[in-house]
């Protein structure tokens, strides 16, 4: 478990969300599952309609088979007309191991009408003895905080990110070996180093197959990982503001490892910002982040299991929490509400509990739409810019004085002008007194 500090600035609310901003996922892939050869070479191609082709990439890792199925394109709002609000749920480190929460919450987003983001960590399509391959920034090759896959596992996360983007789901990034803090960690990495952390996720992914030789025979990830790689979520939200300059040159659309209020959210540096959100800790004073671990450490701070007695109020607490967030932006300014999590069983569960609660309550909702990043930002760059500026403008849980209809019709209210301000009297002249 990697525990890191963030201070929040801007003048957003402290909170206790500073004993650990991200957590990590420790449990990797793992069990050696047999296969027989079957890989194909070939290249990514134009547009074509879901299933019509199935032209394998490179070993046959990957495979371009087409438009994404069960996604929604993207509409321009009409003048006056309200914005849905998008609820996005999303999962750092995503991989499949023995608890099974990749498949289950696949099943849990169907069944809700859910579709989420998942940031898959390419040392997860690694296996431990090719561990050598990988060489993180500013470390020795084959070093991870994370671990790496094994047959089995890497077996059971292909199977569930393969169905998981042909369900409409998105496959965005948390990068390889998760190294957090002053010493070596992704905030110290310069854009270089950002740059060559993400093309090794990428290979991982693309060449699965070729590192792990029993599972050739398996189908293939079912896109261009290349064209499919869009978005990520830095380990512990460090190492931001490089990152983003290297993601830009690299087909990046857009980062969500920020933290800010919960409103709309803007481009920086060409790449739509979508960050985390402050929102509310029931019973206590304080805003914390949205997301598993920082809940967690509010209620058993770096302890994972920590009283059993307390399991159920702490999970409790999460779910009511994102319900408050949801809340006062679903009748306030309709930001999107951004959500992370991890695949862990922490605090007995209790955390997946309240997840699984939220996409019930939040998903099944007249006006919402629980999408990945990919989609949220498909939405944004297909509206009217000086619309989204508007909207930038309500504040956390405020909706437009006079209703959606006129606000995104006029626009919001002038401010008042500023009174005028009369100049001070020049001071007169002294006569000159001559005799």
């Amino acid at each position: 478990m990697i525990a890191a500090t963030k201070r929040i600035a801007g003048g957003l609310v402290a909170t206790a969300l500073v004993l650990g901003v991200a957590g990590c996922s420790t449990s990797g892939p793992a069990k050696p599952s047999p296969g027989s050869p079957n890989g194909k070479k070939g290249a990514a191609a134009p547009e074509a309609a879901p299933g019509s082709v199935n032209r394998p990439i490179g070993d046959g890792s990957t495979a371009y088979t087409g438009a994404q199925p069960n996604v929604r394109k993207p509409q321009k709002l009409k003048p006056g007309e309200k914005p849905p609000q998008f609820v996005v749920f999303s999962w750092d480190g995503a991989g499949e191991d023995s608890q099974k929460l990749f498949s289950h919450f696949r099943e849990v987003g169907k069944k809700y009408n859910a579709r989420m983001t998942y940031f898959l960590s390419g040392v997860y399509m690694l296996p431990e003895e090719k561990r050598s391959l990988y060489t993180a920034p500013q470390h020795e090759s084959g070093r991870s905080d994370i671990g790496f896959g094994d047959v089995q596992g890497i077996k059971d996360t292909a199977e569930q990110v393969r169905g998981a983007w042909l369900e409409g789901n998105e496959i965005g990034t948390h990068f390889n070996g998760h190294f957090c803090g002053p010493d070596g960690g992704v905030g110290t990495w310069s854009v270089p180093e950002w740059k060559s952390e993400i093309n090794q996720a990428k290979s991982f992914v693309k060449s699965w197959k070729t590192n792990t030789p029993d599972l050739k025979g398996m189908e293939a990830l079912p896109f261009d990982y290349d064209k499919e790689l869009i978005g990520a979520r830095t380990p512990c939200l460090e190492g931001q503001k490089n990152f983003m300059l290297a993601a830009k040159d690299m087909g990046f659309r857009y980062d969500s490892s920020g933290i800010s209020k919960q409103i709309w959210p803007k481009k920086t540096d060409g790449l739509w910002d979508v960050p985390l959100q402050l929102v509310p800790m029931p019973g206590r004073a304080f805003d914390t982040l949205s997301m598993d671990y920082n809940y967690l450490v509010n209620q058993s701070g770096t302890t994972t299991q920590g009283d059993p007695s307390q399991h159920a109020y702490w999970g409790e607490q999460m779910r009511e929490g994102l319900q408050q967030a949801f809340d006062r932006v679903y009748a306030g300014n309709r930001a999107p509400l951004i959500i992370g999590n991890h695949f862990e069983s922490w605090n007995g569960g209790t955390y997946m509990k309240a997840v699984e609660d939220s996409i019930e309550s939040m998903c099944t909702q007249k006006e919402v739409r629980c999408v990945p990043f990919r989609e949220l930002v498909d939405w944004l760059d297909a509206q009217d810019p000086k619309v989204l500026e508007w909207m930038r403008g309500l504040d956390v849980g405020e909706a437009p004085k006079e209703g959606w209809t006129k606000f995104l019709t006029a626009g919001p209210p002038a401010k008042p002008a500023a009174p005028a301000v009369k100049p001070a009297a020049e001071p007169a002249e002294e006569e000159s007194g001559e005799e």
